[in-house]
């Protein structure tokens, strides 16, 4: 017998399998040892009320053998001899783009201008002792891009669930946890991710794919508006009939090439702010309702957002039990995210803290610069950080979370997770006010929702501005190619048009299917 239910149980239910199985035998009324196995199918966690709750869906394999050599079949084939696609970008867009040209019969032809994900390890760890930034290889550029060693997070808003468990099965595939298939808001670990994009890149290869590491695109070539290849700062040329663009926002110097090649772009809204650090344990006190969570439950998380005249201010990228590191990609700017491992179990949670910008909001002095004028103020502030944390590398400039606030220069700073340091510095006074007035107000609101959170136990670091890209490559939404250049597919958070690791990926495959589509003359 195969049954499908729903279950409510204690956090510790959920841990202890003979404790689920007896759960299970009670809702099904019959005798425990009657159950063969218990896949779940889906777990959240409902804090909403003391004590905290676990909402599962399982399915119970009574009286016979679960089918356990059930394998999940890719379909991929061998590319080889096949005609090619280049994909510009080993991030999520990229390596999934890859991977579903091998389902389709099309050679995947893949340049990153980063390092493999173990050397590029090497120039992470160089960051974290603030020995400054390798500007080819760090936490945004290289095998994985800035998913693979930020934290993995694979929640998603996408409406449409079989392309997400796509995404989910792919990544399970790979060698991610089985939990990735059923939690509701599922996360592989900076520690896991590498591993798993070296067993994608592994299969790329395997199938006939290709992967250039240190390759650096310098330029499209293009031929009475298609695509016929690209070129690398080593004067390496790359050719095919279809290039698939999935270099990421912090690409900067890519939206530079395009726009110096004619290849149209647009401004769009984006998000900076800051990441805000709390004690794990007062954020567990607020969200679980105790001041000792059960050890059966994970480090807590939270979400929030708030409309401040007539802009968004919202959390990004939470790290529960987690990590602030340093994610800049030139020198002379500060940057900085979030990641967590797979245990989440630091003493610290992080979040973004963010203030939506809209084109129009961009202060006057950057219209000169017309299409890339959100890019330059990211970048101004980014710069502005730097001038404001001594002098110190990689150093971030912070104030406690009640004197940015309350407009207050911190005395001395609290225990931060931020490898490189900190350097106490007035973020209230040198962030531009649609930013940090804006930020000052929401911190008061947050507080509301969760009473605790304004705290000077917590820091605020500068700045938070990769949330998002502030420019779009504009492309044709059926075909997924540039509005103008045939053979050219922008895909990904760096084209404009998705966020986050999952949304990236399906992103990236649907742009993989119109590329394969246009390269065996399917699509006109």
């Amino acid at each position: 017998m195969h049954t499908k239910i729903q279950l409510i149980v204690t956090p510790e239910q959920a841990a202890k399998e003979f404790l689920l199985k007896e759960k299970t035998a009670e809702k099904l009324g019959v005798e425990p040892n009657r159950i063969n196995h218990i896949r779940i199918t889906r777990k959240s966690i409902d804090a909403r009320t003391a004590p905290p709750k676990i909402n599962m869906a399982i399915e119970v394999y009574l009286d016979k053998n679960f089918p356990s050599n059930e394998k999940i079949d890719m379909g991929y084939e061998f590319v080889g001899n096949k005609p090619p696609v280049i994909i510009v970008g080993a991030g999520p867009a990229g390596l999934f783009a890859a991977l579903k040209l091998l389902k389709l019969g099309v050679k995947p032809i893949l340049i990153d201008r980063g390092k493999e994900s173990h050397a590029r390890k090497l120039d992470i760890a160089q960051m974290n002792r603030n020995k400054g930034i390798n500007t080819e290889s760090n936490y945004c550029f290289g095998e994985g891009g800035a998913g693979a060693f930020s934290d993995g997070k694979l929640y998603t808003r996408s409406k449409k669930r079989g392309n997400v468990q796509r995404v989910l099965e792919t990544f399970y595939f790979h060698g991610a946890s089985e939990k990735v298939l059923y939690e509701a808001h599922p996360h592989i670990g900076s520690d896991n991710l590498p591993l798993i994009v070296e067993n994608m890149r592994k299969s790329i290869i395997k199938y006939g794919g290709e992967i250039h590491f240190e390759k650096k695109v310098t330029e499209l070539i293009i031929e009475n508006d298609t695509i016929k290849g690209c070129k690398t700062a080593d004067g390496t040329i790359f050719e095919a009939q279809a290039l698939i663009l999935a270099t990421g926002h912090s690409a900067h110097d890519i939206y530079e090439m395009l726009h110096a090649q004619g290849i149209e772009l647009e401004s769009k809204g984006f998000a900076m702010g800051v990441r805000v650090e709390h004690p794990q344990k007062l954020i567990d006190s607020i969200q679980y309702h105790t001041k000792e969570k059960s050890e059966f439950l994970p480090s807590a998380t939270y979400s929030l957002a708030e409309q401040i005249d007539g802009r968004g201010v919202y959390s990004f990228c939470m790290c529960s039990g987690g990590h602030i590191i340093p994610a800049g990609t030139s020198p002379e700017s500060i940057v900085i995210n979030g990641m967590s491992t797979s245990k989440r179990n630091s003493p610290f949670a992080n979040s973004g803290i963010v203030v939506e910008i809209k084109p129009e909001d961009i202060p006057e002095e950057f219209e000169k610069y017309g299409v890339q004028k959100g890019l330059k103020f990211q970048q101004y502030i980014e710069n502005l950080a730097y001038r404001n944390n001594g002098g110190k590398g990689l150093t971030a400039p912070a104030q406690r979370l009640k004197d940015f606030v309350n407009g207050k220069l911190s005395a001395d700073l609290p225990e931060c997770s931020y490898l490189p340091g900190v350097i106490s510095s007035p973020l209230h006074f040198w962030l531009p006010e649609l930013i940090g007035k804006r930020l000052q107000k929401a911190f008061k609101k947050f507080d509301r929702k969760m009473k605790g959170y304004l705290t000077n136990d917590a820091i605020v670091l500068g700045v938070e501005s990769r949330s998002s890209s502030p420019i779009r490559i504009l492309r044709n939404p059926v075909t997924l190619q540039h509005i103008r250049i045939k053979g050219l597919f922008p895909a990904g958070e760096g084209a404009g048009y998705s966020g986050g690791i999952t949304s990236t990926a399906i992103d990236g495959e649907n742009t993989a299917e119109k590329a394969a589509e246009w390269v065996m003359g399917i699509c006109p």
